[in-house]
C-alpha cells in the first residue's frame, strides 16, 4: 500500500531524509520510531504532498505521490502533529466542512459523520466549539477528520504527543482498533507506544533508516528488549560516521 525508495530530502545543505526505503503492507499498522529530529515528520509530510522530496520515489497504492498528487490525497488521511483547527466552529461544524473538502456526496454527510464521530468517541461533543476542547478531544477531532471519506491510508504524526495518561491509553486503542481496515503509519518517539500499537516499527536516526522488522524479530537476538534493539540500532547509526541531519 505505501511503497518509498531512496527518499531523500535537503534543506539547504542539511539532509533531513536519507535514502529512506521501506514498505507497508494494506492493513498494517506501521511505528516510525526515532527521537525528536530524526526525519519522521520529513518524511511523512513527502507522503502527504506537503513537500517534495529532493530524490527518490514514494507511492501509495500505486500512485506516485508527486505526479498523482490528487489521486494520494484522495487515499490518505493526515493527521500532523499540530492539529489544524478552525477554534471558532463546532465539532460538527468542521467536519462537515472536511467532508465537503473530501468531497463525500452530500446525501451521504450525515450518515459519514455519524460514523467518524462514533469511531472517535465524540458522539457527545458535536454541539461544542472547538476552543472548548481539551488536548485529547483535539486529538480525537484531528483523527476523525483524517478517517473522514474512508481513506485506505492513515498517516498519523505523533498521535498521543502532550496527552495525559488516560488520554494516551483512549487514543492508542482506538489507532489499534483502525488497522486492518486501514493502512496506518504513525510516528513517535515513545518506546511503549509502538509495542502497544503496532504491528512492525521502522526506526529511524539522523535521517536514516537503521532498522525494520516486527518487535518479535527485533528482539529476537539475544533476547533483548525493544529499547535495547533501538539503542542498539542507533548506536550503530551514529558509529557509522554518517554526517548529522536535524
Amino acid at each position: 500500500m505505501i511503497e518509498v525508495q531512496g527518499l531523500t530530502k535537503y534543506f539547504g545543505s542539511i539532509a533531513a531524509l536519507q535514502d529512506a526505503t521501506f514498505s507497508i503492507e494494506a492493513g498494517e499498522i506501521v511505528g516510525f520510531l526515532g527521537p525528536n529530529g530524526a526525519g519522521k515528520s520529513t518524511a511523512m509530510r513527502i507522503l502527504t504532498g506537503f513537500f517534495p522530496a529532493s530524490r527518490g520515489e514514494a507511492r501509495i497504492d500505486g500512485y506516485e505521490v508527486h505526479e498523482n498528487p490528487l489521486e494520494v490525497k484522495r487515499r490518505v488521511g493526515y493527521l500532523p502533529e499540530n492539529v489544524p483547527l478552525y477554534d471558532e466552529m463546532t465539532v460538527k461544524g468542521f467536519l462537515t466542512y472536511v467532508a465537503r473538502m473530501k468531497g463525500v456526496a452530500r446525501t451521504q454527510q450525515a450518515e459519514e459523520l455519524d460514523r467518524v464521530m462514533e469511531k472517535c468517541g465524540l458522539r457527545d461533543m458535536g454541539k461544542r466549539t472547538l476552543h472548548q476542547l481539551s488536548k485529547g478531544y483535539r486529538q480525537r477531532v484531528g483523527i476523525a477528520q483524517a478517517l473522514t471519506g474512508s481513506p485506505p491510508v492513515l498517516i498519523l504524526d505523533e498521535p498521543t504527543v502532550g496527552l495525559d495518561p488516560g488520554q494516551i491509553v483512549d487514543i492508542r486503542s482506538m489507532i489499534k482498533e483502525l488497522g486492518g481496515d486501514h493502512t496506518v503509519l504513525l510516528s513517535t518517539h515513545i518506546l511503549p507506544e509502538v509495542s502497544m500499537v503496532c504491528d512492525r516499527v521502522i526506526i529511524i536516526s539522523r535521517g536514516h533508516i537503521v532498522a525494520q522488522d516486527t518487535m518479535e524479530q527485533l528482539t529476537a537476538a539475544g533476547g533483548k528488549t525493544l529499547e535495547q534493539a533501538f539503542m542498539d540500532a542507533v548506536a550503530s547509526d551514529r558509529s557509522s560516521g554518517t554526517e548529522e541531519t536535524q
